[in-house]
């Protein structure tokens, strides 16, 4: 019983939070707002509240007052009759091309902190945007929109008018490109002979390397061998090589016959842009350049990346995040680096509030430190938003 009358104070308390939010906030509506779908998920509900449109601006306000959500979303696509209760019905006419960049999809999420989980998908978000949907793909900056999500990641939205009818097939060739998927050797390095050999009269190759493209050739073939340079000097620069090649996943015996392979003159010839023919560096090198260089979309082979959904929804920016109370903001690409989500995204008040928390924590949010220890204490409103809608603490009665 003080379990379900500490979780109805809990979602009451949150309620009230989001209310006083959205009383002097109203989030602004995307382009064709007429023309989207809306979706809400609302506190203690189940489920979510969806197939609704807005004709004016005063009807989602209304509704956004008297519901109260928890989060809400809209359609990345366009449709003639976005309130239509079916898919079918509503008659597509487009969709935005959206990324989704979840700290999910980093290798060992789990075994990381909140915030550096944070700090490591910013870094892959920023290699999407810069590497290659501006530079590979030449969308214009103007076309690119920014966000973060409010909870464990950044959203991309390209709104350039060329990619709006593209369907899910077509969506799915960007995302394999930007992921590097049946990216093969052959198709970035090429043999090149080294001498010959006379028989009768004819030549014949007595000598081959394997040619590296320079690192400042477009696409994968620069990036690759980017790649390759920076995993050399990682190695070479490690006071422990053998550890160094085990974090990229090299079993130990692999590790010491790699490193035997990997002489000192070898490394150099290398960084030449001469690649031996040992299948084993082969392979080591072209994994794990594109493991470093390509970007995580999805969270493993079989799930289905965000950007390949002509239907997805979204969430609006300047709403809030109903698991840590953070608005999805709005980042501009000059402002990425500098951006850090746990001090710009906090817009709940810091009034203290009595909580009830299940377990450790440390964490920074708003330039302060919180080392907190399991039991009842005083914490602002915006870190108890966070706790309690992670369900790491409950209001204290």
């Amino acid at each position: 019983m003080d379990d379900q009358i500490s979780l109805k104070a809990s979602l009451e308390f949150l309620k009230e939070e989001f209310r006083k939010y959205y009383d002097k906030n109203e989030p602004g509506l995307p382009d064709r707002f007429g023309k989207r779908e809306f979706a809400f998920v609302v506190f203690g509900g189940k489920g979510m509240i969806r197939h609704i449109g807005f004709e004016k601006k005063t009807h989602f306000t209304n509704f956004l007052k008297e519901k109260i959500p928890s989060d809400v979303y809209y359609s990345s696509a366009y449709y003639q009759k976005p309130g239509a209760p079916t898919m079918q019905e509503k008659e597509w006419m487009g969709a935005e091309l959206i990324f989704d960049l979840d700290s999910d999809h980093l290798p060992d999420a789990g075994k990381l902190s909140y915030d550096k989980q944070l700090e490591l998908v910013k870094k892959e978000f920023y290699k999407l945007v810069n590497d290659f949907l501006l530079n590979d793909f030449g969308f214009e900056e103007k076309y690119v929109e920014l966000y973060f999500s409010g909870g464990r990641g950044y959203h991309c939205h390209v709104k350039d008018p060329k990619i709006l009818n593209l369907d899910s097939n077509e969506r799915r060739e960007i995302v394999d490109y930007i992921t590097g998927r049946d990216l093969r050797d052959s198709l970035v390095f090429h043999e090149q002979v080294t001498g010959t050999r006379s028989y009768g009269g004819v030549s014949y190759p007595s000598g081959k390397t394997l040619r590296m493209p320079r690192p400042d050739e477009p696409g994968w073939k620069g990036r690759i061998s980017k790649g390759i340079i920076e995993i050399i000097n990682e190695i070479v620069k490690s006071e422990n090589p053998a550890e160094k090649l085990e974090e990229y996943g090299v079993s130990r015996s692999d590790a010491e016959q790699l490193l035997q392979d990997l002489s000192g003159e070898r490394m150099e010839r290398i960084k030449e842009g001469k690649l031996d023919q040992s299948k084993t560096i082969r392979k080591f090198f072209l994994n794990n350049a594109l493991r470093k260089t390509a970007v995580s979309i999805s969270a493993g082979e079989t799930d289905e990346p965000v950007t390949c959904d002509v239907k997805r929804l979204i969430r609006l920016p300047e709403s809030l995040h109903g698991k840590t109370g953070f608005k999805v903001q709005k980042i501009f690409l000059n402002k990425l680096k500098d951006f850090d989500p746990l001090r710009d995204t906090v817009v709940l008040p810091d009034k203290q509030v009595h909580v009830d928390l299940k377990q450790p924590i440390n964490i920074k949010i708003k330039e302060e430190e919180f080392n907190l220890k399991p039991g009842k204490q005083e914490v602002p409103a915006y870190v108890a938003v966070f706790l309690i809608g992670r369900r790491l603490a409950t209001i204290a009665q």
